[in-house]
């Protein structure tokens, strides 16, 4: 039991493991884990999902049933996530169809007033064994072995409901999470007995070669104490707005933006403000520092890869900053431009995920650590299909990610109905509070 801000109380009720509803083949109870899966983070990445309560199955019972039948069957395609993995320095999954621990919680407060008026970190409540950013090796689960995915149903006092799911980044990122989240859904929708035999979800694995590199992968633990996250939302107008002001700042110049994206120019106001406001948090001291965004390499490669490819699929291109004052729209978004064209034309990923453990292993982690440590980082679930997560109940009113991801990120997804861009950001608390004052970031939001 939880007494959330001292004001409401939030209780498990019930645990259960969900198994798949049909058995594992043989030739597929090993899945092996690339090489960008062995160097990633094994914290759980938290979103959840808030529902109104609806005139559709108003018993919480019978949409629990269904959303457990169908979680079964789900899982049938998703193997792996209900399989297990070692706990240290993990090289493959063992599909072994263990299952995967589904919660029921309720909450007494109202659905809108939890929504209107509690702090990012309440969020953290919603999931299961508090898997948020949370790194396998500090959980209970067993002993020696970790389960990749953990789903809890919050339901609220007026009967909505919040679907909170924990999956290990260890076998997945952020695209294949909106995936699994989204193909769930779509089955228990879909639960009718004229659909009993659909199958309506395809999710893409590849088969590696088993490859050990003896690597616990990059941590997100370092730098968190004090760190808060807030949202902020820039409408459409606002953004289009911001895009106007870039044209017109860099017309004049050597580099003219004429036809930037709606993150390239906010990443740039972002960075320019967190910037502002951690010098001034440093009694006008400049630290230098540098910015790199997490790049969904899916499809980038000459090759691509479908969109429902489950793994880590990325790549996290990065510059430098010695000088505030060379962080001009022109310079930023130019900077970003040529870095995404460099990403561009990937070789076959199978072959880049395969690579083998060389000397230079230690340096690509130990650069990519010292990145994530002292750098900025953007990161976007902009135009995945989070609103788009029906149960069979109607769309979602709020989807988002929990918790703190890191020190001094900007985590970006669309805004409710679709109007612009709401971003969660995480900065050291005094920081936080110079930055969210900043008049030319509110101006936009």
């Amino acid at each position: 039991m939880v007494r959330l801000s001292g004001r409401h109380l939030h209780t498990a009720v019930s645990r259960e493991i969900i198994k798949p509803s049909s058995p594992t083949p043989a030739h597929l109870q090993t899945y092996n884990l690339s090489s960008f899966d062995q160097l990633t983070t094994d914290a759980y990445m938290p979103m959840v999902i808030f529902y109104p309560n609806s005139k559709v199955h108003t018993n919480f019972h019978v949409k629990i049933m269904d959303m457990k039948n169908s979680l079964s069957r789900t899982l049938t395609q998703y193997y792996p996530f209900a399989g297990r993995l070692a706990k240290t320095t993990p090289t493959f999954v063992d599909c072994n169809d263990e299952g995967v621990e589904f919660l029921e919680a309720h909450n007494d407060n109202q659905l809108s007033d939890f929504l209107n008026n509690t702090q990012h970190e309440d969020l953290d409540h919603l999931f299961p064994n508090g898997l948020v950013w949370k790194h396998w090796r500090s959980c209970s689960f067993e002993n020696d072995r970790a389960s990749p995915l953990a789903i809890q149903v919050n339901q609220f006092a007026c009967g909505g409901i919040a679907v909170a799911m924990s999956l290990s980044h260890k076998i997945a990122d952020g695209s294949s999470l909106c995936n699994f989240f989204n193909d769930w859904a779509t089955t228990t929708r879909l639960r009718s007995t004229e659909h009993n035999n659909a199958s309506p979800i395809n999710p893409h694995f590849i088969s590696f070669k088993n490859t050990n590199l003896n690597s616990q992968g990059f941590s997100l633990d370092k730098s968190r104490g004090g760190v808060v996250t807030r949202s902020f939302v820039f409408p459409r107008l606002k953004l289009n707005d911001l895009k106007l002001k870039v044209i017109a700042m860099t017309a004049g110049s050597e580099q003219p933006i004429t036809n930037p994206t709606q993150m390239e120019v906010l990443n740039w106001l972002l960075y320019k403000c967190a910037l502002k406001a951690a010098t001034k948090n440093n009694f006008g001291s400049f630290k230098p520092t540098g910015f790199v965004f997490v790049n969904n390499a899916r499809n980038k490669m000459a090759e691509p890869l479908p969109k429902t490819t489950i793994g880590n699929f990325y790549t996290l291109p990065a510059f430098s900053t010695e000088n505030p004052n060379k962080v001009t729209p022109s310079n930023f978004i130019s900077l970003l431009v040529n870095l995404k064209m460099e990403v561009q034309g990937l070789q076959n990923f199978k072959d880049v995920a395969e690579i083998p453990q060389h000397p230079s292993l230690q340096t690509v982690i130990e650069d990519v650590q010292r990145k994530i440590d002292d750098y900025y980082l953007s990161a976007s679930l902009c135009w995945y299909p989070m609103y788009e997560i029906d149960f069979g109940w109607g769309k979602p009113i709020k989807a988002t990610i929990a918790g703190t991801y890191m020190r001094n990120c900007f985590l970006a997804m669309d805004a409710r109905n679709g109007d612009g861009i709401e971003v969660l950001v995480s900065l050291v608390e005094e920081e936080m509070k110079i930055f969210q004052s900043d008049p030319e970031l509110r101006s936009f939001c």
